[in-house]
């Protein structure tokens, strides 16, 4: 027992240790840089309904093999899924086509024949004239690399919903889609740089609506994409 106003050494000196541990382990200046670390997280806030914020609900696995792919797998090519007398390819052609012409059949509104495409892959104005053009109707996701991602896995309904999906398909230069290939976000952006927030927003749009997993390095440039337009809404249709 030690004397009323003695010291108590031993003591003072393990407080003082354990000053020093809480000192190095809580006592560090926030830098409030608000990344996760790695330098690929959100820098900037993420606002609820924004496609940042939605890259985190996509699941990271490694790309399956490509073994059995086809088109085939994913059904005809532009089977009218909605029902409306129109194929696919026209719906789309009609929804992303100014100044459009129709042929008379099918009530005059279906067939497109022509019309005029403000190109987002490339920025410029492209002219479509049908069975002569140099306009593809591209998948945002590409067919293989959905099937690398988990449609491998899928019943073919799903597969041939996933294809003729709006949200999925964009009006666009052949020669800018067929760079693509089946390339991810980690693998090709679209040229036109004003246009890559919107495309990125896409690719995770319908990613999280399918159950379409990326990879590591793909969300990473989802991530680094969506970063430099935090407000990018994620699309709905």
């Amino acid at each position: 027992m030690f004397k009323r106003g003695a010291r108590a050494p031993h003591l003072f000196i393990c407080g003082l240790a354990v000053v020093g541990l809480l000192g190095a382990a809580g006592c560090k200046a926030d830098t409030g840089s608000g990344s996760s670390g790695n330098g690929n997280g959100p820098a900037k806030s993420a606002p609820g309904g924004s496609a940042l914020a939605a890259v985190d609900s996509l699941t990271v696995k490694g790309r399956a093999p490509k073994t059995g792919y086809t088109r085939e797998k994913f059904g005809k090519s532009w089977v009218d899924t909605d029902h409306n007398g129109c194929g696919t390819r026209d719906d789309i052609l009609k929804r992303d086509l100014t100044a459009e012409t129709f042929r008379a059949e099918k009530g005059g509104d279906c067939v497109v024949t022509s019309g005029k495409l403000d190109d987002p892959y490339t920025g410029q104005q492209l002219t479509y004239t049908r069975g002569k053009s140099t306009i593809d109707i591209d998948h945002a996701v590409a067919l293989s690399d959905a099937w690398q991602k988990g449609a491998g896995q899928w019943a073919t309904d799903k597969r041939v919903q996933f294809a003729n999906d709006p949200m999925n398909l964009i009006a666009a230069d052949a020669s800018a889609n067929r760079s693509k290939g089946d390339g991810d976000a980690a693998t090709w952006l679209p040229p036109n740089k004003g246009y890559r927030c919107a495309y990125v927003a896409r690719q995770v749009a319908v990613k999280k609506k399918y159950g379409v997993w990326v990879t590591a390095a793909e969300k990473d440039a989802m991530r680094k994409q969506l970063n430099t337009c935090p407000t990018e809404k994620l699309p709905t249709s």
